[in-house]
């Protein structure tokens, strides 16, 4: 039971250190690879602990920090195509869709009710 323990504590360090690496990096282009080494562990265990730590996908928790920093350079009125590629995203279209599945609101209107 104590070595379940020390194991359960190791991986929620490793993967506290990947979401740590992406918290610093989101802007760049990251791999799955590059995170999942950071962690120190296989692409598909690291997919699958993360998971199971966060209840949400790498990739989701990319998105989600990327979004969180959109809304932050939206809310100080930078342009709308400045920020998508300012915080890792490499299209508009992509970038207004995910923004508006987890804002509500597309990221102009965000931009607009700043103004309001």
């Amino acid at each position: 039971m104590n070595v379940e323990i020390c194991l359960k504590g190791y991986l929620e360090n490793r993967i506290v250190q990947a979401m740590d690496f992406i918290e610093k990096n989101y802007a760049e282009k990251i791999y799955l690879e590059d995170i999942a080494m950071e962690a120190c562990l296989s692409k598909y265990h690291f997919i699958r602990i993360f998971k199971e730590i966060n209840g949400i996908t790498p990739h989701q928790y990319l998105t989600s920090v990327r979004i969180e920093k959109a809304k932050r350079l939206l809310e100080i009125e930078v342009a709308v195509a400045e920020v998508c590629f300012a915080v890792g995203f490499e299209s508009i279209t992509s970038f207004s869709m995910l923004f508006k599945r987890a804002a509500g609101v597309s990221p102009s209107f965000y931009l607009r009710q700043k103004d309001s």
